[in-house]
């Protein structure tokens, strides 16, 4: 290897699909992180959504590492009891009765969205195909799940795209009950559109949705890849609207950082997904398991879904206290620890500030900070990121 090619940076071996910003973060421990000049940070992204326990949780690093010692791969050609006790903990705890797991959010929609289509055409027998969503939603970057989203940015330059996705607006019942036709396998959606601004769905809509839904024959599929694992107050944020998804996904932080994701569904769809039917190489492995089992585990047995929800309460009376009267700020909205502040102009700046402050925030559009601490959260650590947030917005402040 020539000297000129060792001396580039190593940074440069990687594609530049990332704006990173220029920090390399080293060592975490509960809310905190430290970079590699050995600054401090408080972390209120939880890498986006998925160290819902905090950065290193004791017990969920006990059984990765006794898993480490016992085994780490087989294949889902045998029976794998950390995959059937963590879908039981799934299953027990929520509205659905079976599990697929793979590898990540994006795998986990894609096996809904296939599952809706096969169940449809194979076992129901009526050729339907369609999935509904819904404008500034998002559900990964396969082509599938790019197609789904309600985002044009994360489209673009990937045509031709894949047929059978039609995209209304959000919380419009006279948008949605137009939009479906004789085609429509499913509905897809957020309960709280998290990269698309933190807002969450109408109650009322969400029920009249799931009425046509029963009426027409349709599958509603609920995207519980942000929203899920207490992070909204509750297990799962369906709960938080009185209905019951046919199908719902999970990732981020099912699996405390381990790359982790599952496909939720009723007792009805097992007849879609056959022997052979879809697969995973690495979905549900020994290792991924005992980490879904420890992190279930702890976030249902300590009741950690009602802290968040009272966290949260806590988190945006503050917010609001602290920022009211400050014409810079729009809104301060949210559910649970999924909090945002929407701004008069783009936040990206703020970020950056934060960060120079010790704080770690990250938006939900051009104009919403978004707001993701850990679901172990104390008080004094939402304080000091109150005061962080509220020092740099009043410097935004209109004169």
């Amino acid at each position: 290897m020539s000297e000129t090619k060792t001396a580039v940076d190593a940074g440069q071996s990687l594609l530049p699909t990332y704006a990173r910003y220029p920090l390399a973060l080293v060592k975490g421990e509960g809310s905190w992180l430290w970079d590699d000049q050995g600054n401090r940070y408080l972390d209120f992204m939880s890498g986006i959504a998925v160290t819902n326990l905090g950065h290193a949780p004791k017990r969920v690093k006990e059984a990765l590492v006794k898993q480490l010692d016992e085994l780490w791969h087989v294949s889902n050609l045998f029976r794998i009891p950390n995959q059937e006790e963590a879908a039981k903990l799934i299953t027990d705890n929520s509205c659905g009765d079976a599990v697929f797991f793979g590898n990540s959010g994006a795998e986990a929609n894609e096996a809904a969205i296939k599952l809706a289509r096969r169940y449809q055409q194979l076992v129901q027998k009526n050729g339907r195909y369609e999935i509904i969503t819904f404008e500034q939603s998002f559900h990964g970057r396969t082509l599938a799940t790019l197609t789904a989203t309600g985002q044009a940015k994360v489209k673009e330059g990937f045509g031709p795209l894949p047929e059978g996705f039609k995209t209304i607006p959000f919380n419009d019942l006279a948008a949605l009950e137009a939009a479906i036709s004789d085609t429509t396998a499913a509905i897809m959606l957020e309960m709280v559109q998290a990269e698309g601004g933190i807002y969450p769905v109408d109650k009322d809509y969400i029920k009249a949705a799931k009425a046509l839904c029963e009426k027409h024959g349709i599958l509603l599929i609920v995207d519980e890849i942000q929203t899920g694992i207490g992070r909204t107050g509750k297990l799962f944020a369906y709960e938080h609207f009185g209905i019951e998804p046919d199908i719902f996904t999970l990732a981020k932080g099912l699996g405390s950082g381990f790359p982790v994701g599952a496909m939720v569904a009723k007792e009805k769809l097992r007849e879609g997904f056959t022997a052979g039917s879809h697969g995973s190489t690495f979905g549900g492995t020994p290792i991924a398991t005992a980490v879904v089992k420890a992190t279930l585990e702890e976030i249902v047995g300590d009741g950690l879904p009602a802290r968040a929800d009272g966290q949260g309460e806590y988190l945006m009376a503050q917010l609001r206290e602290k920022l009211q009267g400050n014409g810079f700020v729009r809104d301060v909205r949210g559910l649970g620890l999924l909090v945002g502040i929407e701004c008069a102009e783009p936040i990206a700046p703020i970020l950056v500030e934060a960060q120079q402050k010790g704080l770690l925030v990250i938006s939900a559009g051009p104009n919403v900070i978004r707001l993701l601490p850990n679901l172990l959260v104390t008080t004094e650590e939402i304080d000091s990121a109150v005061a962080i947030l509220t020092e740099l917005l009043e410097t935004k402040r209109p004169n």
